[in-house]
C-alpha cells in the first residue's frame, strides 16, 4: 500500500540541486523503486511551480529543450516540514508496533 505524494517526491528528488523532468524522475525511481507516470510528474512539477516551491533553474547548451528546475528557500523550508512530519508519524506508528525503527 505505499502511496507517496508526487509533490513530496519531487521536491526530495530536487534537494540535492537543479534537475530536468526526467533527472527528477530517475531520482524519484532511486527512492522508491518506480517513476512516476508523466501526467503525475509534470503536473506536480506544475503544482509547485505555481506554489513558488520551485523555479526555473536555466538551461543548459548541451539540452537547451530541458528546463531544469530548483527549489525555492520557501520549497526547501515547506520539505522539511513534511518530512518532519512525516518521520514523527512513522517513529511514532512503529513504536506503537513495537518494533525498531531501522
Amino acid at each position: 500500500m505505499q502511496a507517496y505524494d508526487a509533490q513530496t517526491l519531487v521536491l526530495c528528488a530536487l534537494a540535492e540541486g537543479p534537475l530536468h523532468g526526467y533527472a527528477v524522475n530517475a531520482a524519484i525511481e532511486r527512492l522508491i523503486g518506480r517513476k512516476l507516470g508523466p501526467g503525475s510528474l509534470y503536473g506536480a512539477l506544475t503544482r509547485l511551480e505555481a506554489k513558488q516551491l520551485i523555479e526555473p533553474a536555466g538551461t543548459t547548451d548541451a539540452q537547451p529543450r530541458q528546463r531544469p528546475v530548483r527549489l525555492t528557500p520557501q520549497g526547501r523550508q515547506v520539505l522539511e516540514r513534511e518530512l518532519r512530519s512525516m518521520a514523527k508519524v512513522a517513529a511514532t506508528g512503529l513504536a506503537s508496533l513495537k518494533v525498531d525503527p531501522a
